[in-house]
């Protein structure tokens, strides 16, 4: 004969049917969602805390994972798990969201730490380098023939285009273009310029 347990104090206590509380929340029902989040708020803590490693990060992961299960209960499809897993999903993806923005920003930080850490702008080492320059180009500027010289200085020092070099020149178009395209060979082997 088999005995029936003896119960002190209050009955013992039923386990709540996830699937149909989830049902009623996806229909609005407040006090659903009361009696669900009182079943699996502790789960989605354990399940954010696991992940994020961070208790205060893990409270809010959980806060934010509940009031995305009130929001999108109606989504929830009894035929592609256990209402206990779709919570515990949606727990998971969000504290690995948390954890891939956390890492990120840090890396943002980093970033930026190193940007504001560039070396202080030199401006004496920065007029020497200039000046080094200016000297070389005036070197390699002595090494073209005349009509190559003052074509090029036409042209890129006072800006002027072809035509209007010619003109000045008082030679060809074509052989000022020539002498240009010459002149800048040569330039740009003088002064070690590789394209």
């Amino acid at each position: 004969m088999v005995k029936e347990p003896v119960h002190i104090g209050s009955s013992p206590s039923v386990k709540p049917d996830l699937q149909h509380l989830l049902h009623e929340v996806a229909l609005g029902d407040q006090e659903a969602f009361a009696a669900l989040y009182d079943v699996v708020a502790g789960s989605v803590l354990g399940v954010a805390r696991a992940v994020l490693r961070d208790q205060a990060q893990s409270e809010e992961v959980a806060q934010e994972v509940l009031v995305e299960v009130w929001r999108t209960a109606p989504r929830y499809r009894s035929e592609r798990g256990t209402a206990i897993n779709w919570i515990l999903t949606l727990a998971h993806r969000r504290a690995v969201d948390r954890v891939r923005s956390v890492e990120a920003a840090a890396a943002r930080d980093t970033k930026a730490a190193l940007l504001e850490h560039q070396p202080a702008y030199d401006e004496v080492t920065e007029q020497v380098e200039s000046r080094l320059e200016q000297e070389q180009v005036r070197r390699c500027l002595r090494t073209l023939t005349e009509l190559q010289r003052q074509s090029v200085t036409l042209a890129y020092y006072r800006g002027l285009t072809y035509r209007e070099v010619a003109e000045a020149l008082a030679v060809p178009l074509g052989t000022v273009k020539t002498r240009l395209r010459d002149g800048l060979i040569r330039l740009r082997d003088c002064l070690g310029v590789t394209a």
